[in-house]
C-alpha cells in the first residue's frame, strides 16, 4: 500500500509540474484541445498541489530510503533528483516570460535614422502622434507598452498566428500591466497583474480567471511597410531595436516574407492551408477572409462584408495592404488600379485616388475613403478565432 501511494504520488507530482506548462506552450499536441480551464486551475493551485503531494509521499519515501536495498535507494534518489530537474526547467526555463523578455531600453527614432523602409511595421496614430513598431521587434517581445498621443496602449504581436493587435491596457478604469503567460490554440496569452486573468492576444478577450468574458478595447492600427506608413505620417517615430536582444531579433529573419525556417512561423505558399496568409476583415459583426495569393494576383478586390461595401487594395510593394469602404457621399464606387503609378481610379467619375485612400484629382478631389480595420494573419488563426467567418472565392 505504501509503495502504491509513493508511486501514485510521484506520478501525480511529475504530471502536475509538466502539464501546468505543457497545456499553455506549443508542445506537440498541446494546442489542439479545449484545456485552458484546467490549465488555469492547475496554474493557480500548483503551490497547494505540490505541498499536498509532497506530504503524501514524504512518509513512504523516507521509509523506503531507510529499509530498501541499496539499489532501490539509488533509484529513489535519482527519481527525486529528476523531479528537481523537471521543477527547474518547467518553472524557470520553459515558461513564456522566461523565454521572451520585455525591452530593457525603449527608444523611438526619427524615420531618417532607420534606413529600412521595407520592414513591416504595426502603425498607430492617436491624437496627432504616430508611431511605428517593427514586427521583427514586437514579434519577439510579444507586447510593448507605450503611450501614443497621451493615450496608453499595448502593442501586441503573436508570430505563431501572425496577429498584430493594439489594445487599451485600461481594465475596469485602471491602467493594467500584463505578462506573457503562454498560448491558447497557438495564440499568445497575457496575464494581468491584478486579477491574474488570462487574456487572448488575437481577440483581447479574457478567457480564464475572475475577468473571464471581458474585452480590452481595441485601438485602430495598420500593418504595412515603414515606407508606406511614413507616406501617411511623415513625422512618425519608429521603435528602435534594443541592442540587448540582437540575437533574438535575428531569429525572426525571414519572418516578414514568410521564409523563416521555424515550422510554427513559416508560411504555407499554397492557398487556404494551415499556415496560408489571409486578410481578415470584420464589419457589422460579420467576418470574412481573403486569400493573400489572390490579392497579390488581382491587386484589388471589391466585395461586401456585413452589408458594407469594401475595397481591398495591395500596393506595388506587395506587402502593404489597405481595406476601405467603397461608399463616398452615399455613393457606391468601383475601382481599377493603375499599376505603373500605384494609384486607383474610380470607374464612375474617373477620379484619381492615391494609396492613402485620398482622391487627388477629379470630381471627387479631396474626398477620403474610410479605413476598415483589417489584419493579415495565418488562416488557422483567423478561422479559429472567427469560427463563423465567410470565405471569399
Amino acid at each position: 500500500m505504501k509503495r502504491l501511494i509513493l508511486i501514485t504520488g510521484l506520478l501525480l507530482l511529475f504530471a502536475a509540474e509538466i502539464l501546468r506548462v505543457y497545456y499553455i506552450m506549443p508542445f506537440p499536441g498541446s494546442q489542439k484541445q479545449e484545456t485552458i480551464g484546467f490549465a488555469y486551475w492547475l496554474g493557480r493551485n500548483i503551490p497547494w498541489i505540490r505541498i499536498a503531494l509532497i506530504l503524501l509521499i514524504a512518509f513512504p519515501l523516507i521509509q523506503s530510503l531507510q529499509k530498501n536495498k541499496w539499489w532501490m535507494k539509488i533509484v529513489l534518489a535519482l527519481i527525486v533528483i529528476f523531479y528537481g530537474v523537471i521543477f527547474y526547467f518547467f518553472n524557470f526555463r520553459f515558461e513564456a516570460d522566461k523565454m521572451f523578455y520585455q525591452p530593457k531600453h525603449k527608444n523611438f527614432i526619427t524615420a531618417s535614422r532607420t534606413g529600412a523602409d521595407s520592414v513591416l511595421i504595426i502603425g498607430v496614430a492617436i491624437n496627432g502622434e504616430a508611431k511605428a513598431f517593427p514586427i521583427q521587434i514586437i514579434g519577439y517581445h510579444h507586447q510593448v507598452r507605450d503611450t501614443i498621443g497621451n493615450t496608453p496602449a499595448i502593442i501586441t504581436y503573436c508570430t505563431v498566428c501572425r496577429t498584430g493587435r493594439v489594445f487599451s491596457p485600461v481594465v475596469n478604469g485602471k491602467p493594467e500591466t500584463f505578462r506573457l503567460v503562454g498560448m491558447d490554440h497557438f495564440n499568445a496569452m497575457f496575464e494581468d497583474a491584478t486579477t491574474k486573468s488570462w487574456w487572448q492576444q488575437a481577440t483581447g478577450v479574457a478567457i480564464a480567471g475572475p475577468l473571464k468574458g471581458q474585452s480590452l478595447p481595441e485601438i485602430p492600427s495598420q500593418q504595412l511597410t515603414l515606407a508606406a506608413w511614413l507616406r501617411l505620417y511623415p513625422n512618425s517615430t519608429v521603435l528602435e531595436a534594443d541592442s540587448s536582444y540582437k540575437k533574438q531579433y535575428r531569429g525572426l529573419d525571414g519572418y516578414n516574407k514568410g521564409t523563416i525556417k521555424g515550422s510554427l512561423e513559416k508560411r504555407d505558399s499554397a492557398s487556404w492551408q494551415f499556415k496560408s496568409w489571409v486578410v481578415g476583415v470584420v464589419s457589422n459583426r460579420a467576418a470574412k477572409a481573403y486569400d493573400w495569393n489572390e490579392l497579390v494576383k488581382k491587386e484589388i478586390i471589391e466585395d461586401s462584408v456585413g452589408g458594407a461595401p469594401v475595397l481591398i487594395a495591395l500596393e506595388n510593394d506587395t506587402a502593404s495592404f489597405h481595406v476601405w469602404s467603397r461608399k463616398v457621399n452615399d455613393r457606391m464606387l468601383h475601382f481599377e488600379k493603375t499599376k505603373a503609378q500605384d494609384t486607383l481610379v474610380d470607374t464612375s467619375t474617373r477620379s484619381l485616388w492615391d494609396m492613402n485612400g485620398t482622391c487627388v484629382d477629379g470630381t471627387l478631389k479631396g474626398s477620403q475613403l474610410k479605413t476598415i480595420q483589417a489584419y493579415q494573419e495565418f488562416w488557422h488563426s483567423w478561422k479559429n478565432f472567427h469560427p463563423a467567418t465567410a470565405v471569399y472565392k
